[in-house]
C-alpha cells in the first residue's frame, strides 16, 4: 500500500548528477521525501551537474525569485569542433583549425563579451514555440526563428587553457545559455567550439558546497528515516535575503496576515518589495504603497 504523501515545506539544495534531467532528479527527490508538492528552480541540462534548488510545499511560492536570480558556472569549452546540440552530447557538425588561438586572445575576447547583450537561444532548449519544446522540433531536424533575449554576463574569467580546452568561470543573469556563450566565444576567436562540461556552482545566494547529492540523501533516509531529511531543508525566506526586511508590531502583523494593508508608515520608498516578519516569524512578502504602508503580495501557510 502506498504511503500518504507528506506536507513538506522548505528549500533543499540538491547537487544534481550529470546524466539526469532536472525533472528526473526532481521526481527522485520528491519520492524520497514522499512530498505532496515540489518544484525546481532553473533547468540544468542532462550534461550539467551542480546546484539545483528544490522548493517543497509553500516554498514553491518563492521559486520565481530563485529563477530570476543570477547563476554561476564552471565550464570547459573545446575549440575546433561544433556539435548539433552545442555540447558534448551532440553529433559533430564542423571541424575548424584552432591552433593559432592563445591565452591572450581568449582573455581579450572574453572581456569583450562581458556586460549586457542579446543572445539567441539554441534550438536544443526547453523554450516553447507554438506549444512545442524547441528540442522536440530540433530532433525532427527543424530549425525555426528564435527571438534574441537580453542577458548580462557579469563575470567571465579564464581559469586555464590547455589547448584546445579552456576552463572558465562565468556569472550571468537568468536565461543565459552557456552552450551559446561557448559558440560565440569560439566564433570570435575564428573557430568553432562546444561545451565539454558544465557545473552550476551558485544560484542567487545559494552555493553548491552546501548541497546534497541524491546518493547522500538516500543513505540518510535509510539510516535515520525520511523525516530526518526535513532537518536539511532551509526556511523559505532564505531565498529572499536580497529583499529588505521589516518587522511589524504584533497588532499590525495581524492586519498583514489577514490580507489587509498595514497603514503604519514603513520608512521604505514606494514600490519596494519587503520581507515581512512578526518578531522572528516570517509572514510573507509585501510591497510599499504611496503612503508608506505595506500591501500584502504573498502570504505563507507554514
Amino acid at each position: 500500500m502506498k504511503s500518504l504523501q507528506r506536507k513538506v515545506n522548505g528549500i533543499l539544495l540538491l547537487d544534481k548528477p550529470k546524466g539526469d534531467s532536472s525533472n528526473h532528479a526532481l521526481q527522485k527527490i520528491k519520492r524520497l521525501f514522499n512530498a505532496k508538492k515540489a518544484g525546481h528552480t532553473g533547468t540544468l541540462d542532462p550534461l550539467a551537474s551542480g546546484l539545483l534548488p528544490v522548493c517543497f510545499g509553500e516554498a514553491t511560492k518563492v521559486a520565481q525569485y530563485l529563477l530570476d536570480s543570477d547563476k554561476r558556472y564552471l565550464s570547459e569549452f573545446i575549440f575546433g569542433s561544433s556539435t548539433t546540440t552545442g555540447d558534448a552530447e551532440g553529433e559533430i557538425l564542423e571541424n575548424k583549425c584552432w591552433s593559432s588561438i592563445d591565452e591572450a586572445d581568449i582573455v581579450r575576447r572574453m572581456s569583450d563579451m562581458t556586460g549586457e547583450f542579446h543572445q539567441i537561444p539554441p534550438m536544443y532548449s526547453a523554450i516553447k514555440s507554438g506549444g512545442k519544446r524547441l528540442y522536440d522540433l530540433a530532433r525532427k531536424g527543424l530549425t525555426i526563428q528564435r527571438e534574441a533575449r537580453q542577458i548580462n554576463i557579469r563575470k567571465f574569467d579564464l581559469l586555464s587553457y590547455q589547448a584546445p580546452i579552456c576552463s572558465i568561470d562565468v556569472t550571468c543573469s537568468k536565461g543565459t545559455y552557456i552552450r551559446v556563450l561557448a559558440e560565440d566565444l569560439s566564433t570570435a576567436l575564428g573557430t568553432v567550439g562546444h561545451v565539454a562540461s558544465l557545473r552550476r556552482t551558485q544560484s542567487g545566494v545559494f552555493h553548491v558546497k552546501n548541497a546534497y547529492t541524491i546518493n547522500a540523501l538516500e543513505l540518510l533516509a535509510e539510516k535515520d528515516g525520511v523525516e530526518f531529511l526535513d532537518s536539511l531543508l532551509l526556511p523559505l525566506d532564505h531565498a529572499l535575503t536580497h529583499l529588505n526586511k521589516i518587522t511589524l508590531l504584533p497588532e499590525i502583523s495581524k492586519t498583514f496576515v489577514n490580507g489587509l494593508i498595514s497603514t503604519t508608515p514603513s520608512g521604505f520608498p514606494e514600490g519596494e518589495i519587503l520581507r515581512v516578519y512578526s518578531k522572528s516569524k516570517f509572514l510573507g512578502i509585501g510591497e510599499v504603497d504611496a503612503n508608506g504602508g505595506i500591501v500584502p503580495k504573498r502570504g505563507f501557510n507554514v
